[in-house]
């Protein structure tokens, strides 16, 4: 009988996915040091995808109940962007299909940029509707944040073709025609709210990426209009760009002095 080398002891171990595939199994007496370290490896492997699968299954549960109370087309609903600075408030509205499986999936802010831009292009792929709403940072001054993000999310919500039967909504209350449950930190317990979460983080940040190229000094390609040291010392140093939200402090405070100075 033959010895598979190392290397192809490894190739085959990259076409198993269970523990239980008689491969695996006849290959747990080896002692050769470099098998066993596959051995380690691919049970590691394993264990981390069952708690992937875990956790999709727990941030399923929402989904599940009303898929099971008769609702086909359950839209999650999300924002970013109500802190910062500069920019808008961008929101998104995904519907997904029932055996969406995207393990890993998470509140955006918990993904590095490259699983974002990885998920997002996933989502974008599958989903059976999303749509992405902004307000401006003019307008945020107008009407207030809380009332512009609700704006945002209300127009992504009507812009879903086909139109959702049920609204799975992070932490907002909306005045909507359709049914809906607000959740408490939902980007991180629904997988169509982190699925929303993820899709307008992506937007929003290639969105400052762009204002970056034509305001370089105030650093928004890495801030992306959040109040770091180094946007405020910019804010002194080259004053308030019209992507600034002018009710927020400092900018509020910064226009203020400005205006008194010149009187």
């Amino acid at each position: 009988m033959n010895v598979l080398t190392i290397a192809e002891i490894e190739q085959k171990l990259n076409h198993i996915k269970t523990e239980t595939d008689p491969f695996f199994k006849s290959i747990q007496n080896d002692k050769r040091k470099g098998v066993q370290q596959l051995i380690h490896k691919f049970q590691k492997q394993i264990d981390l995808e069952k708690q992937l699968k875990k956790k999709f299954d727990e941030m399923n549960l929402f989904e599940k109940k009303w898929h099971e109370l008769g609702y086909n087309y359950i839209a999650g609903v999300d924002e970013v962007g109500r802190g910062p600075l500069a920019g808008p408030v961008v929101t998104a509205a995904v519907i997904l299909p029932n055996d969406f499986y995207l393990p890993g999936i998470d509140d955006s802010k918990k993904l590095s940029e490259t699983k974002r831009n990885e998920y997002a292009e996933i989502i974008r792929k599958e989903a059976i509707a999303y749509s992405i709403a902004m307000v401006d940072a003019a307008e945020i001054d107008q009407i207030n944040i809380y009332e512009a993000t609700k704006k945002a999310m209300k127009a992504a919500i009507v812009s879903l073709s086909p139109t959702p039967d049920f609204l799975l909504i992070d932490a907002m209350k909306l005045e909507t025609p359709y049914p809906s449950e607000s959740i408490i930190k939902g980007d991180a317990k629904s997988v169509s709210i982190a699925a929303a979460s993820i899709l307008a983080k992506v937007a929003r940040d290639n969105l400052m990426v762009e204002i970056a190229n034509q305001y370089p000094e105030y650093g928004f390609q890495q801030n992306m209009g959040y109040g770091t040291k180094e946007h405020i010392l910019a804010l002194y140093k080259y004053g308030v760009t019209p992507y600034h939200r002018r009710s927020f402090a400092p900018v509020k405070d910064l226009i203020f002095q400005g205006n008194n100075n010149q009187a």
